[in-house]
């Protein structure tokens, strides 16, 4: 049982670190997509992502023509915090994608208007936050989905 964690053009090399090393915690296969806010050998993301890094599964693409084309017949769920549905509501599946935005704006415009359907926010109970880290979001939405199958 495993799932696809896919970050879309990351910013933050910590978080693409930790990313990584839940990534490996949780069996699932990590997806990178260009451009990113960082070069792949930087140092913060191989300190957050500790001495796991070598044993992380891990796929780099181009840019998002290339990522959806290669994988459109996956099954997608995406995050936002434009989401009409919670996460607890996905229908979890062994490799899902589940499909992140970058950390300052989140998802295009486009994928989430072409994905209405299958956009989910994890619930926030107060007025002074717009959103969560992007490393926490991601271990939420792959802890519950481990929880479901389980």
């Amino acid at each position: 049982m495993s799932f696809n964690i896919v970050l879309i053009e990351p910013e933050i090399p910590t978080n693409t670190g930790n990313i990584g090393r839940l990534a490996l915690a949780t069996n699932s296969h990590l997806h990178l997509v260009k451009p990113f806010g960082f070069e792949i050998d930087d140092k913060r993301l191989k300190r957050a992502g500790l001495d796991y890094w070598k044993h992380i599964s891990i796929s780099i693409y181009e840019n998002e023509a290339d990522f959806f084309s290669i994988h459109k017949d996956k099954d997608f769920v995406y995050f936002s915090s434009h989401g009409e549905k919670n996460h607890w509501s996905i229908p979890y599946k062994d490799e899902l994608f589940l499909v992140f935005g970058k950390e300052s704006v989140g998802l295009s415009k486009q994928i989430i208007e072409t994905n209405r359907e299958k956009l989910y926010k994890i619930p926030l109970y107060s007025d002074h936050i717009r959103s969560l880290n992007l490393a926490n979001a991601v271990s939420i939405v792959t802890y519950e989905g481990l929880r479901q199958l389980q």
